[in-house]
């Protein structure tokens, strides 16, 4: 998200990762970002947040 202009800091981990798939669903409808990278970034927030959910 950083190559767009988009930094994230909402002062927790998990919310922080919640916010950034909301973004990334955000980026992808308005068509800034391809299908592939969509889901690649997907993929990882949400193995993100299923650790952070464990570790806490």
């Amino acid at each position: 998200m950083k190559k767009f202009g988009v930094f994230v800091y909402v002062g927790k981990r998990l919310w922080d990762i919640e916010l950034m798939a909301l973004e990334i669903d955000n980026l992808y409808q308005a068509g800034v970002i391809d299908k592939q990278t969509f889901l690649n970034a997907k993929l990882i927030l949400t193995r993100e947040h299923k650790v952070e959910e464990e570790n806490n």
